[in-house]
């Protein structure tokens, strides 16, 4: 799909892959649409980019996912490209995983797209024409211990986005996967249980940029790809460097 004059929703929007996202497709002449709870940084970021707007949206309310894409669409009068960017980390063994953190990354990570997805399909069906992209996690490439609620939810959601791509076949939609590896973001800050352990896990890790995925993202976007992911050979992935 075309990214000059498109518009983009982007969840997660405040930071990380997200904002760097949101820059790497202003840059490509898209229009914006910012999301994340985090008001304040995604309207600075709106500020600084021009023909963007910033809607404060907490994803797992689903009546706010609808207000959002009604904001997309008298902002601009269409929605082209969703990126699925919002999601949390959790850290602990399945021996000692709090059920209520499993459920809100679960809600947060799967359930949350597939209100996005559901709340945009309608336009882009009359458009007969879209791209969503979900963000996944390199985390489902090997078997960490104490990543398994994490895991799961990522792995729940690369199976949602395939199964949803068949579904949409010869609609003009395509759902694609977008699976990064380590990436310098606040990601670590947001995890919702065992932060220090995932701290001590990554420490001395090299990190990819989230402006290598922003451009991955893009890569995606303009191909239709399925999937694409960032991780090295030696851990399962397609990349050689």
């Amino acid at each position: 799909m075309q990214i000059q004059d498109s518009v983009v929703v982007i969840t997660g929007a405040s930071s990380g892959i997200g904002a760097a996202t949101a820059r790497a497709a202003s840059r490509a002449g898209a229009r914006l649409v910012l999301a994340a709870r985090r008001e304040d940084r995604i309207t600075a970021l709106a500020d600084e980019l021009g023909q963007a707007i910033a809607v404060r949206c907490d994803v797992t309310d689903q009546s706010q996912v609808e207000l959002l894409v009604q904001a997309a669409l008298d902002a601009f009068g269409r929605i082209d490209i969703v990126v699925n960017n919002a999601g949390q980390g959790l850290q602990a063994t399945t021996e000692q995983i709090a059920l209520d953190d499993f459920r809100a990354v679960l809600e947060l990570n799967v359930l949350a797209p597939s209100a996005v997805m559901q709340a945009v399909l309608p336009t882009m069906r009359r458009q007969n024409a879209g791209s969503i992209i979900n963000v996944s996690s390199g985390t489902t490439f090997v078997d960490v211990p104490g990543t398994g609620g994490y895991v799961a939810s990522k792995i729940a959601l690369e199976r949602l986005s395939a199964i949803a791509r068949n579904e949409l076949d010869d609609t003009g939609i395509s759902v694609s996967i977008m699976i990064p590896f380590a990436t310098s973001t606040e990601f670590l800050t947001s995890i919702r249980a065992g932060r220090a352990d995932a701290e001590a896990m990554t420490a001395g890790a090299e990190f990819d940029t989230p402006e290598q995925v922003a451009d991955a993202i893009l890569h995606l976007i303009s191909t239709g790809e399925p999937r694409m992911d960032l991780v090295p050979v030696a851990y399962g992935g397609t990349r050689s460097e």
